[in-house]
């Protein structure tokens, strides 16, 4: 069974930092498309970025130069490190897993990241 557990969230002022985890197992994790994505108050889920076993396939616009993600298949661990946050980063945020054979997508409780002074 695919678990996909995220700590890590919290509350932060602009301008700070914080780092994700997801802590992954169930499944064999180079495998598969992990990624973060997330959900602002009233708005879709997004994605944030998406990884395969080879490193990132995608990041959105506001990720790139704040937000870095790694990758370890050994220990099934995708973390998130998030520097010069903004109130717009506030939302929960969630990690993904997706098999690309089966099509079928995973989905961890997420953790909620505020942004506020």
């Amino acid at each position: 069974q695919v678990h996909l557990v995220e700590s890590g969230g919290g509350l932060v002022q602009p301008g700070g930092s914080l780092t994700l985890s997801c802590v992954a197992s169930g499944f064999i994790f180079r495998d598969y498309i992990v990624g973060w994505y997330r959900q602002a108050p009233g708005k879709e889920r997004e994605l944030v970025v998406s990884t395969n076993g080879d490193g990132v396939i995608e990041s959105a616009h506001f990720a790139r130069g704040r937000f870095r993600v790694s990758r370890d298949n050994d220990n099934n661990d995708l973390s998130l490190q998030m520097d010069y946050l903004e109130p717009e980063d506030t939302a929960v945020y969630y990690c993904g897993a997706h098999d690309a054979v089966s099509q079928n997508n995973y989905w961890g409780q997420g953790t909620r990241v505020t942004v506020s002074s």
